[in-house]
């Protein structure tokens, strides 16, 4: 186990990102652990209101994240302060993250189902990561062959056709498959030829005069939001919480009547 862990992870360098996943990883589930804590008004914790004023972890974590992504660019991949710097880039990440909902909506929505944002892109960027450390280059460029490596025309010609099934991918409306097809091609290639997400902006565009196409992407869209949407809200509830249900609208002030 040690000779394979040096010849496949500190020999190229990667001993850095897989610090900094595991201390993402790691900080995201103390964080989520800790909120829910304070949600629940258990334990010792606190919201930290100085003055008045919530400060939220998204605030330590950008300081974290800039401090780690610098210190890891002025270092390189090697090296006790390579890897100090990873597991403050990690760290930093998994905070400013775990509020990537309320960066994105620009308010409090962490128990929310706007909340529900911020696991799936936690999840989403752990597994990312995961494959990067794998081993998967970004658009497939790992999958070249000796000759290909040499032939610089078709590497090209290989990168631009990953990246754009990539990018149809996500004007398809499948975020998901986009990122994941970024570092394995035959996922974007899978995202690419299928029906469009209705709603997409190439449904929008290119279903706009054909029924037939808008009609099958719906029901596609139907089946599969019946058959994961639930299983996934369940992981999410699991892993960050069940958001609190929603308000019941005001009703509008009626004065007496005359």
């Amino acid at each position: 186990m040690g000779h394979w862990f040096h010849q496949n992870v500190v020999e190229p360098g990667k001993l850095p990102m897989l610090l900094a996943l595991f201390s993402f990883i790691v900080c995201f589930l103390l964080t989520r652990t800790v909120t829910r804590l304070i949600r629940a008004g258990k334990g010792p914790f606190r919201n930290v209101t100085p003055g008045g004023l919530h400060i939220h972890h998204v605030v330590p974590g950008v300081v974290l994240t800039v401090v780690g992504g610098f210190g890891a660019v002025g270092t390189g991949t090697r090296g006790a302060a390579a890897a100090v710097f990873a597991v403050i880039f990690g760290v930093g990440a998994g905070l400013v993250l775990d509020e990537f909902a309320l960066i994105l909506h620009l308010d409090d929505v962490y128990w929310t189902e706007q909340g529900r944002q911020s696991v799936e892109v936690v999840v989403m960027a752990a597994a990312l990561a995961g494959l990067a450390l794998g081993g998967f280059a970004p658009l497939g460029v790992d999958s070249l062959s000796a000759d290909q490596e040499h032939n610089r025309a078709t590497a090209i010609v290989t990168i631009v056709v990953n990246c754009l099934f990539a990018v149809v991918t996500f004007v398809k409306g499948k975020p998901r498959l986009g990122l994941i097809g970024v570092l394995v091609p035959f996922v974007a290639l899978v995202g690419a030829v299928r029906l469009a997400r209705p709603g997409s902006p190439w449904a929008k565009r290119l279903y706009r005069d054909r029924p037939r196409a808008r009609a099958r992407a719906t029901l596609r869209a139907y089946h599969h939001d019946a058959r994961w949407t639930g299983p996934r809200k369940t992981f999410q509830n699991w892993l960050g919480g069940t958001p609190d249900p929603p308000h019941p609208p005001e009703l509008p002030h009626q004065g007496p009547t005359p």
